[in-house]
């Protein structure tokens, strides 16, 4: 079988689009951080080398603290976040980041490498990206 397609990675498409954070930061201060870097996602760093990696996006605050009218400088990030976050590998095919996608309802996940991020990916990236 010599069909060998030519695959698209995760890497071909993630994006730098996310900063570090600590989880201890309000969400005033995550939001200034979403406004001066420009990205759309947080990654909150690990605490130690046990810890998992966190993630926070608009749509979290949205839910979780303007909806419920909880004030920015009073929440933090770690109230907010989903943690553990899911990751998916440089390597995985994008065909079956969408899987994962789609079975766990994500819209993006960070990209990570021996315990390293590496980026992100989201079904946009994968969309504009990978099909071209």
């Amino acid at each position: 079988m010599s069909s060998e397609k030519n695959v698209v990675r995760v890497k071909d498409v993630m994006t730098q689009d996310f900063a570090m954070v600590d989880g201890l930061v309000t969400i005033k201060d995550a939001l200034e951080l979403f406004r001066q870097k420009q990205v759309s996602t947080l990654l909150i760093n690990k605490r130690h080398e046990d810890d998992e990696y966190g993630i926070l996006l608009l749509s979290d605050i949205a839910k979780q603290v303007v909806a419920k009218d909880r004030s920015p400088e009073r929440v933090n990030v770690y109230e907010v976040m989903s943690k553990p976050v899911v990751s998916v590998e440089s390597r995985m095919d994008v065909r079956y980041c969408a899987r994962l996608f789609d079975n766990f309802g994500l819209g993006r996940a960070p990209v990570i490498d021996n315990g390293q991020v590496m980026g992100v990916v989201s079904y946009n990236d994968i969309v504009l990206k990978g099909l071209i």
